[in-house]
């Protein structure tokens, strides 16, 4: 297919990107309606939109490829997801819509001090900016590689105006615009995979019952392991882990919650939440399922598949399915990454602006123009950032993104899991001057550990998070211990 085409399906497509921004942002853009949407979202929409958050371009390419290696395994990891979502939904919501929080951390904030509050939102600062921009790097990648690398476009410019169409429409209004682009583009991703599925079905001469039994009957259709302990793959460990990474990743988030706190009251963000939890395992059978496809069809016509499990989906929709089925490619795939990148900048904006820099999210009449100023720069300022670390990330490259996001994860995420635990928990007093050399040292100490299991020919998952949060939670008990000795000596 002409590349013409593309690139006129693609900019039609950001200009109804930008006109939703004008009819969200038509009427008030200040910053209460950027970190809230002023409370006023519908659940159901923001319902639709998590899911596009949540899966994103990463998802719709290195999930499919995935199937080569762990085969269907991944779903253990989906049916974690949704208990994760539950205590989400009947844990942690409760907590930040009785405290009316701007962002999560404020919590943090409240339970130890500011020295906490602090740490917690720089963790996530760290995370969300090298896991949103790992995310959207494969996206940017596979466009470079299939529309602008032989329009003789660099890879950095790709991305640069990647970045600066997320930041036109996201800038004035923030959060209440994301909500709808969101919501259109997870329609648009999920209607790209049904149709990429129908596509290589028709490819195989399969009608639906033959497409079913063909999944069913591969060899890569082992969905549960209970066998091998050893396994990163065992049901238990995907399982936990798939638990606690949405509880981390989603829960303890601000990108992921802003979302649910910009809903006016506690019992629709809880419909919300379960709803779109309930969501992610159809629709990541469909992408392992597209994966036993792609193999299926790749072994049936002889085609050499490549090396890197995550081109495996791009190289036979663009070499073997014909110019419709890629246009449908890439508008599924921007829309998937779309959907996680600007949600992620907006976040990471409020979170700089709230946490770090103090502001309020009702300004005060004579502060409401320069915090929209401030606000304004610091959405430059990330989307900058952003550009960098992909560009970081395009030197270092990965087999396999979703993989390493998840590894990261594990290790990021793992401090604020314990702060949040032993906060919610415990009646644990630890010294608030010294929580952040805990959350440092608890990553740390899990390298090492990991380095250590490694030669003894064990492999750690995803588990690894739940080392990091255990031994952050065990550096808090000794702080408090410290606290209380000090406390005592001084009576």
């Amino acid at each position: 297919m002409d590349n013409n085409f593309i690139l006129l399906v693609i900019a039609f497509y950001f200009a109804l990107l930008m006109l939703i921004a004008y009819f969200t942002g038509k009427k008030n853009s200040g910053n209460e309606t950027f970190f809230r949407a002023n409370k006023q979202a519908p659940w159901y929409v923001v319902a639709i939109a998590m899911v596009g958050t949540s899966i994103s371009g990463v998802t719709f390419i290195s999930v499919p490829g995935w199937v080569r290696q762990t085969d269907m395994t991944y779903l253990q990891m989906a049916l974690g997801f949704f208990a994760g979502y539950c205590v989400i939904a009947y844990v942690l919501l409760p907590l930040y819509y009785r405290l009316n929080l701007t962002t999560i951390y404020g919590f943090l904030d409240q339970r130890y001090g500011k020295h906490a509050y602090k740490t917690g939102a720089w963790f996530f600062l760290l995370s969300k900016i090298v896991g949103a921009a790992a995310r959207l790097y494969l996206v940017a990648f596979i466009l470079q590689k299939l529309v602008f690398e032989s329009l003789g476009i660099p890879f950095s410019l790709t991305v640069a105006g990647i970045i600066g169409i997320i930041w036109l429409y996201s800038n004035k209004s923030g959060i209440k615009t994301i909500i709808w682009t969101d919501s259109l583009q997870t329609i648009l991703f999920v209607t790209a995979l049904i149709l990429i599925l129908v596509r290589i079905a028709q490819g195989l001469d399969f009608d639906l019952f033959g497409m079913v039994s063909a999944i069913t009957e591969s060899s890569h259709a082992r969905i549960f392991v209970f066998d091998d302990w050893t396994s990163r793959q065992h049901f238990v460990k995907q399982f936990f882990s798939g638990m606690f990474i949405t509880i981390v990743m989603t829960g303890l988030d601000q990108d992921m919650m802003q979302k649910n706190l910009s809903i006016r009251n506690l019992k629709d963000a809880r419909k919300n939440v379960i709803s779109y939890g309930f969501a992610f395992l159809p629709i990541n059978l469909l992408f392992l399922s597209l994966g036993v496809l792609l193999l299926i069809f790749a072994s049936s016509k002889g085609i050499s598949l490549p090396e890197i499990s995550d081109n495996i989906l791009p190289y036979i929709v663009s070499e073997e399915l014909g110019g419709v089925t890629l246009a449908i490619f890439i508008i599924g795939v921007v829309a998937a990454a779309f959907s996680s990148a600007d949600s992620a900048l907006t976040a990471l904006t409020t979170s700089f602006c709230v946490d770090i820099l103090g502001m309020e999210s009702k300004d005060k009449e004579e502060q409401a123009q320069q915090n929209i100023k401030t606000r304004k720069r610091v959405h430059i300022g990330m989307s900058v950032v952003f550009m960098t670390v992909i560009l970081l990330i395009e030197a270092i490259g990965s087999d396999s993104i979703i993989d390493a996001i998840y590894r990261l994860a594990s290790y990021t995420y793992g401090p604020l899991l314990g702060l949040y635990a032993c906060g919610l928990y415990t009646r644990l007093k630890p010294t608030d001057r010294y929580i952040p050399y805990i959350a440092v040292a608890a990553p740390l100490l899990c390298f090492a550990l990991e380095n250590i299991l490694l030669q003894m020919n064990y492999k750690m998952g995803y588990e690894l998070l739940l080392i990091n949060g255990a031994i952050t939670a065990f550096g808090l008990w000794l702080l408090s211990l410290s606290s209380k000795s000090k406390s005592q000596a001084t009576i």
